[in-house]
């Protein structure tokens, strides 16, 4: 009998949380995601005291309202800390510097707006010994730990297909500074793919890509790409997504499908489907071996909000030394920017004419 998991390791004692920032990120995901954990938040800042003043009112277990970057810093000094980067990635850096050496910090994903970006908040992050984090959640949804149980236990045998696919509308105005972003689709939505493709199966050997804009979102650089990760062997990862699918639900798609010799695995990724509201996902699989053929494994939840506990979760239990390592380090999410860069130079290149 395989026992499948759901649910990270949670840290034995949390420390308390600072979030930096109060955006829609914040209250749909981050917030009920601690509180769901039983995760302790010390205080909540952003530049607009009045979003913070609101997220406090709604979520009454935040303790208090810091109006000051100064008043961040004085309670950094008084206690021992995480600090939530929940703001844009071109903010990123200013805020990291002013954080004192070797501070605990969970980094809103991307990882910069760029590759260069991005090796500058890595050096940063060396140079003041920051233990660094980056909020790649997507890999810690419960059925994404579910399908790495099947995995890890072989139940899958050997993995040789990872297909990715979303055909959806997505609201792309909810999120008002994507309209003055060089990068768009892969930078802010497929990079969750491409991370998850790694965290499974690790770094491939080449990636193609193509990365469009929609006719009827013409204001945004792109929101439609197709990604081929190449693993030498018979190994393959696809990426597929189209957020201009404008025709009404009964042919909408999110999945994530993952095929072995021995069984394979189908999930409805929900919260992409008729969002923000969103679907409930779904996790089925079969196991040759068993002869029960495709079944339903029950859920524990979905990308929001359960993802959120496992970054946050993963950084506190390595600050507290209950593990030797964690995941989404900043060290393994530049390797994401890496092949994030490599999709856009790919798609720039173009194909054989």
């Amino acid at each position: 009998m395989i026992e499948i998991r759901q649910m990270p390791e949670l840290p034995k004692n949390p420390l308390p949380i600072i979030i930096m920032g109060a955006g829609g990120i914040v209250a749909d995901a981050h917030l009920p995601a601690y509180k769901m954990a039983g995760f302790p938040v010390l205080g909540i800042y952003d530049i607009h005291v009045e979003k913070a003043e609101e997220l406090k009112n709604k979520f009454p277990f935040i303790r208090q309202v810091f109006y000051t970057f100064e008043e961040v810093q004085e309670a950094l000094r008084k206690n021992n800390v995480v600090v939530d980067l929940a703001i844009p990635p071109s903010q990123t850096m200013e805020i990291l510097d002013r954080l004192p050496a070797k501070t605990a910090v969970l980094i809103q994903k991307p990882l910069g707006e760029d590759l260069d970006q991005a090796r500058s908040i890595l050096e940063l992050s060396r140079s003041k010994e920051l233990v660094s984090g980056v909020n790649f959640q997507f890999r810690y949804a419960p059925y994404n730990i579910a399908a790495q149980s099947l995995i890890d236990h072989g139940a899958l045998g050997q993995v040789y297909d990872y297909e990715i696919k979303v055909c959806v509308h997505t609201p792309w105005h909810l999120w008002e500074f994507l309209y003055d972003s060089a990068r768009v689709e892969i930078l802010y939505h497929s990079i969750h793919y491409i991370d998850l493709i790694r965290h499974f199966a690790g770094n491939p050997s080449r990636i193609y890509a193509s990365t469009v804009r929609h006719p009827m979102m013409e204001a945004l650089t792109s929101t439609r790409s197709t990604i081929i990760m190449d693993y030498d062997g018979m190994l393959q990862g696809r990426i597929i997504t189209n957020h201009g699918h404008t025709f009404g639900p009964d042919h909408e798609e999110s999945y994530l499908k993952i095929e072995g010799t021995e069984g394979a695995v189908k999930i409805r990724i929900g919260v992409s489907l008729d969002y923000p509201k969103g679907m409930p996902p779904r996790f089925e699989y079969i196991i040759n071996s068993d002869g029960k053929g495709w079944r339903d494994l029950p859920l524990t939840g979905g990308w929001f909000p359960h993802a959120f506990i496992g970054t946050m979760a993963g950084i506190q239990r390595y600050y507290l030394g209950e593990t030797e390592s964690f995941g989404h380090d900043i060290e393994d999410a530049f390797e994401t920017m890496k092949w994030v860069e490599k999709a856009y130079i790919s798609s720039e290149s173009g194909g054989v004419r």
